[in-house]
């Protein structure tokens, strides 16, 4: 699944540690959500809607391969 996270990231000027404090996770989780290599829990997904005041559907989407 494809995803926006690094760029809303820095328009909300979140480091990665940053981001992984606010969402109890560890920064590699977040590193590998950046890459694609991880697809997050719903609950996860809600949390980073919520950090950056979007829905889910603006930031991760599904492309066919």
């Amino acid at each position: 699944m494809k995803n926006n996270i690094k760029e809303l990231r820095a328009k909300y000027d979140l480091t990665q540690d940053e981001l992984a404090e606010k969402l109890g996770v560890s920064r590699q989780t977040i590193i590998s959500l950046e890459k694609e290599r991880y697809n997050p829990s719903i609950t996860l997904a809600f949390k980073l809607a919520r950090i950056f005041h979007c829905q889910i559907e603006d930031i991760f989407f599904y492309e066919e391969d």
